[in-house]
């Protein structure tokens, strides 16, 4: 199977990619890596690599155009993309979209050891660079490829990541996964929301409207998620 793995930032996207590479034995492709390292190589923050990149868009192409190769050469492997874009360029795959709250966000990135490029000295140094970076590559991927990132239909399955561990959103998606595979074979498309009760449809309220029904509220190894889907 392809999975590609898109999301706001601090969601746990490398995480949950950590834990397919040592549970389900996936290959992980990173494009947030290579972005990383080509900002190490520069001298320069994540920010700064990110308008470097929408003022010369072979960046982006060298990326994007690597992930559509991977996707026709290898359909019979399991890999898993970590990439922003995968999901616009990668063929036959399970497109997920890692959701988390701002406040969530800013709480992980500034908890996490992300090295000089990515270091912050407050809540509110964080939280801005967040938006600004968001803002800055909603505008690029508008501009260069004429698509809407952050259009939830876009995807099969929109996890919510604010209130459960890793582990427990890894065994989510993958049985998600094998489920929409076994679907598509049948000619059946859809997108799925799966977030947690916690956090409740207050961010989501469009595609409530979409579906026309209920959420179901369903249990995951104990964790309450209020889950909707939308068939295409």
């Amino acid at each position: 199977m392809h999975i590609t793995l898109t999301g706001n930032l601090g969601s746990g996207k490398s995480t949950i990619s950590r834990i397919f590479k040592d549970k389900f034995n996936y290959e992980i492709y990173s494009t947030g890596r290579v972005i990383r390292e080509l900002a190490e190589e520069r001298g320069i923050t994540v920010l700064e690599m990110n308008k470097l990149m929408s003022e010369d868009n072979r960046y982006d192409h060298m990326i994007d155009d690597k992930s559509a190769q991977i996707s026709r050469e290898r359909q019979d492997d399991d890999i898993f993309y970590d990439s922003r874009l995968a999901w616009h360029f990668v063929g036959k795959a399970f497109r997920v979209f890692l959701s988390v709250s701002l406040d969530t966000s800013v709480k992980r990135i500034m908890g996490d050891n992300r090295g000089s490029v990515e270091s912050f000295k407050s809540y509110d140094e964080c939280k801005a660079s967040i938006v600004a970076r968001v803002e800055e590559e909603e505008r690029r991927y508008r501009e260069i490829y004429g698509i809407d990132y952050f259009d939830y239909t876009n995807y099969n399955l929109v996890l919510d990541s604010s209130c459960c561990p890793p582990e427990v959103l890894a065994q989510i998606l993958y049985d998600e996964a094998v489920e929409y595979y076994k679907a598509m074979d049948e000619g059946r498309d859809y997108t799925r929301l799966i977030i947690s009760t916690e956090r409740g449809l207050g961010d989501f309220e469009e595609e409530c409207q979409m579906a026309g029904v209920d959420p179901e509220v369903k249990s995951y190894d104990g964790y309450e998620f209020l889950v909707l889907s939308i068939e295409k």
